[in-house]
């Protein structure tokens, strides 16, 4: 049996959804496939520090994660690029003007910045834990490395910003777009010319709209059952639902466990 890479998506892939909990199944398989040769990595647009943690819990020590432009490999971290500063800080200067509410990440970890109380009079707290820190005596092209930025505006009124895709955003919360890497599919690349690998042997899991662009006619791709239709259609394959053990019948499907 060829050598294959896998490269899994957390949310909705290798969990439940509805819970957030790691479905066992998946976990059990991830054992099997590196116990029959085959490497395994996550490929998350999750910052490096939120995907480590779960890594380490599945079992898995390689990771792509903030959105591609992170690679760690066998627990240790490669490279881990910021935004484009030009762009982004383009971007936080029209938003300002605009009169919205923004934080941005100068790290990879829980602390943001904020150069007035504009996001949280507008939207409030973040759901997730953060450490907020208010600096109103810099400007945008002060900070020096911008890994995510959080800008305050509603879906209807998200055109106002004519650098709207100006990177790579994702409206994980209805009041707020964070802007971060979207290149999955760079971080694939990045990862199998580490290891000096064949791009036709990896293998790619996921559900959602920020998994299109890992989806490449290169490699086999599989959708989960519970994936959204535009993903189904690009597969290669579409498996049963995360929840209904999914990725095992898959990759017993494949002959890969």
């Amino acid at each position: 049996m060829n050598k294959k890479y896998f490269f899994f998506d957390i949310d909705g892939t290798l969990t439940n959804k509805n819970t957030g909990e790691l479905v066992e199944s998946a976990k059990h398989t991830i054992q099997l496939l590196q116990e029959n040769g085959h490497f395994v990595a996550i490929c998350s647009g999750r910052a490096y520090y939120k995907t480590a943690p779960f890594a380490q819990m599945v079992g898995i020590s390689n990771i792509v994660s903030n959105g591609g432009a992170a690679i760690t490999i066998n627990h240790k971290l490669i490279e881990n690029r910021p935004l484009n500063h030009e762009k982004a800080v383009a971007l936080c200067e029209e938003a300002q003007s605009l009169g919205l509410g923004i934080l941005i990440s100068p790290s990879d970890s829980i602390d943001v910045l904020m150069i007035d109380d504009l996001f949280i009079n507008q939207v409030g707290y973040r759901q997730e834990p953060t450490r907020y820190f208010l600096k109103q005596n810099i400007t945008y092209k002060d900070i020096k490395n911008i890994y995510k930025i959080y800008i305050a505006v509603d879906e209807k009124e998200e055109n106002r910003l004519t650098l709207l895709n100006s990177i790579g955003h994702i409206r994980f919360a209805p009041p707020y777009l964070t802007y971060q890497h979207d290149a999955k599919d760079e971080g694939i690349y990045k990862m199998i010319e580490y290891l000096h690998g064949n791009i036709k042997d990896v293998v790619v899991f996921g559900d959602d709209y920020n998994d299109l662009i890992m989806f490449k006619d290169e490699w086999t791709s599989i959708a989960m059952g519970n994936a959204v239709d535009e993903l189904k259609r690009k597969a290669d394959f579409v498996t049963k639902n995360s929840y209904d053990d999914g990725i095992e019948f898959a990759c017993r499907y494949y002959g890969w466990i």
